[in-house]
């Protein structure tokens, strides 16, 4: 059986092209790391750091753990290192982290209010399904009562709420871990850190949920699986991929990454370039047709009613204007008018396929598997115009 993590499935969730990437092919990619990546585990090595020291009954002032910090980001950062967001540079993200530390230590000092039982934890966790599930964890700790903690360290820019908190998988997911490794626990505690507002935010799931979540952890599995067989990973767009290392090789970006290598010149003969630049224009003249035939028919009409005629003639052409009925059946009549043509044995006669609904459907997989069976998935190629947000950097 494979192995899978919080990580693994949360990329396949946010995209699956990039689980494909990440995970099947492994592609080499010539990327930068991004700073709130390297800042995050300069700040994790330093508390790791904390608590190892603490073990080993070495000094843990702040000045030692900002010192270690300060020296760690000096050795290892580079230029190379990306900094996405505008207005802010490397050195406020060293700040942050020197912040992060000194208020944490400030907040939880002597460190005794708990028994450290291990620092970055790695263990392996089977599921009912015979998946094995990756359990890693930045501190593991218990009280004398029986309460066992599961701590993770955060740097994000936002808080997470408690509603957020209480529907996470990822430290919920190692609460079972820790009930199946240690059955004397009375409870699990599941902390996070917000190092960013000096705040914990803590959660704890019941039995019920816990089964629950197991469920569908490996519902998604499952639904990872059936991917990897049929070899279908479609792209999801979304504002991650501006720090996705694969965004240059992906299908949705890669023109666009060729394009930022060509000079004025070359763009503009871009056969991609002059396609999409024509399609566009088509586009645009289709839709001022459409609009101004709808404008045509209202003059007709108006025209028609004022005249008192059915028939308006032009120099070739005439065009005939006649009052039309249609029924319109009101949303909350449909299900009891359903039921009385089937209680006439009319419905076979008047019934209509919602085909919308019914594509969906069956593209996704989604309907029982007897019809599944009487249909085909055919391939079909759709064109949609959007307007580019990067314009400006061309």
């Amino acid at each position: 059986m494979a192995v899978y993590s919080h990580s693994k499935v949360t990329t396949f969730e946010n995209c699956p092209y990039h689980y494909k990437l990440a995970y099947i092919e492994k592609p080499e990619v010539d990327v930068a790391e991004t700073i709130e990546t390297f800042m995050g585990k300069k700040v994790h090595e330093t508390l790791e750091k904390l608590y190892k020291d603490k073990k080993f009954k070495k000094p843990v002032s702040k000045a030692i753990l900002l010192k270690f910090y300060r020296e760690n980001w000096e050795k290892e950062y580079s230029n190379n290192i990306l900094v996405v967001k505008d207005g802010l540079t490397a050195e406020n993200y060293r700040r942050m982290g020197l912040k992060f530390i000194s208020d944490y230590y400030d907040r939880m000092k002597p460190f005794d209010q708990l028994t450290i039982l291990d620092l970055e934890t790695q263990d392996m966790m089977t599921l009912p399904d015979g998946n094995r599930w990756h359990v890693r964890i930045d501190k593991f700790a218990c009280d004398k009562e029986g309460n066992y903690y599961v701590c993770d360290y955060k740097t994000n820019s936002r808080m997470k709420d408690q509603e957020e908190a209480d529907s996470d998988r990822q430290l919920a997911m190692y609460s079972i871990w820790v009930k199946d490794k240690f059955p004397d626990a009375k409870s699990v505690k599941l902390i996070w850190h917000m190092l960013a507002f000096d705040k914990d935010v803590i959660s704890e799931r019941n039995e019920e949920q816990l089964k629950k979540l197991q469920e569908e952890v490996m519902q998604m599995i499952n639904k990872i699986q059936e991917a990897e067989k049929k070899n279908n990973f479609p792209t999801n767009v979304t504002a991650l991929c501006d720090y996705c290392k694969y965004k240059s090789i992906c299908p949705a970006f890669k023109h666009q990454a060729e394009l930022k290598k060509k000079s004025v010149e070359e763009f503009k003969e871009d056969e991609g370039v002059k396609f999409v630049d024509e399609f566009a224009e088509i586009k645009l003249k289709k839709k001022e047709i459409e609009d101004k035939e709808d404008e045509l028919k209202n003059n007709l009409v108006e025209f028609a009613k004022q005249k008192g005629i059915e028939v308006v003639y032009g120099s070739n052409m005439k065009c005939s204007v006649k009052d039309w009925k249609k029924v319109i059946i009101p949303d909350d009549k449909k299900e009891e008018l359903i039921k009385l043509l089937k209680e006439k044995n009319l419905w076979e006669e008047f019934e209509m396929l919602n085909y919308m609904k019914f594509n969906s459907k069956g593209r996704k997989g989604e309907l029982d598997k007897e019809v599944m069976n009487k249909i085909e998935i055919g391939e079909d190629v759709r064109l949609s115009l959007s307007k580019r947000k990067d314009v400006g950097d061309e």
